[in-house]
């Protein structure tokens, strides 16, 4: 009996000394989840905030200008001239775009589009402006990368990419902040076909006015006609690499409407009838001012 007895008490001291082992383990257990949710909530409360998407502000208090001949309001005043004071961005002898957005315009506008400029000028424009710390920065330019003596001499879309990409690479660099207007490419195809019906029109083309696309402007022969859509078809490409590397970039807007928009014969130069006038600049600024003060994000 005596031994039954004992070996009775073996085994509830070992049952105990397991159920003490478990309990211990458990309680173990319970302390380090306990601290591991302790660190993880300790780590969530140092991690800092994420950072709001910026806005866009449809009333920039300075503007920088960059592009080409068209934004220096060239022959809107005189032939053969630049006239920046027209100019549909930043001129005070229209109403301009700094005009209707800016309280004090004369003194927070700067100009740095130049007469003949390509996109591969664009990195050095932009260079410029940021030096101003603009708080909008308006870009037109591509016209001349497919106004060239040929269709061969026409910047490579390529190309045309990697300078747009830089500009704007370089631009958010320097200002996190600044907002960027990108007006698309105008449409070529569609000033000819409006102006070949002109005669004194297509006497001043033949002075070298974009000829890949007005050369030759009343023939229908198969090669010009091949050519003048290979121009088309460029500037459609132009525009579709601004579209998406604008795209890209926080506070950034591309406005297709000047591509879209039918300029009148009142609305273009009286001296080459392809530069915008003074009203031509005029509509320019209203397309940009209309987009720009868009508070649903563009289109």
């Amino acid at each position: 009996m005596r031994d039954h007895a004992q070996s009775t008490r073996l085994r509830r001291s070992t049952a105990a000394t397991a159920l003490l082992a478990c309990a211990a383990l458990l309680a173990g257990c319970t302390s380090d989840s306990g601290e591991a949710g302790a660190k993880s909530a300790r780590s969530g409360a140092n991690r800092p905030a994420a950072k709001p998407t910026p806005t866009w502000d449809p009333r920039p208090s300075s503007i920088a200008s960059v592009g080409d001949s068209i934004s220096r309001g060239f022959d809107a005043c005189s032939v053969l001239s630049d006239c920046p004071e027209a100019s549909w961005s930043t001129g005070m002898d229209v109403d301009s775009l700094a005009r209707q957005l800016l309280p004090n315009p004369q003194r927070r506008t700067w100009n740095y589009a130049k007469t003949g400029a390509v996109m591969a000028d664009l990195p050095a424009q932009v260079s410029a402006a940021t030096a101003k710390r603009p708080e909008l920065v308006t870009v037109l330019i591509g016209a001349n990368d497919a106004c060239q003596d040929t269709v061969a001499q026409m910047t490579p879309v390529a190309d045309f990419r990697a300078d747009f990409a830089a500009s704007l690479g370089a631009l958010r660099r320097a200002l996190p902040k600044t907002q960027v207007y990108v007006a698309s490419v105008p449409d070529l195809k569609r000033l000819w076909s409006e102006g070949r019906k002109d005669a004194v029109r297509r006497q001043v083309w033949k002075l070298g006015i974009c000829p890949s696309m007005l050369r030759d402007a009343q023939s229908t022969h198969e090669r010009a006609n091949d050519r003048r859509e290979q121009v088309h078809q460029r500037v459609r490409d132009y525009n579709q690499v601004l579209r998406e590397e604008c795209a890209k970039v926080v506070l950034c807007r591309y406005d297709k409407a000047v591509h879209d928009y039918r300029f009148t014969s009142d609305e273009l130069s009286k001296w080459d009838w392809f530069h915008p006038s003074k009203e031509g600049q005029q509509k320019l600024a209203t397309l940009a001012y209309t987009e720009i003060t868009r508070r649903d994000g563009g289109a």
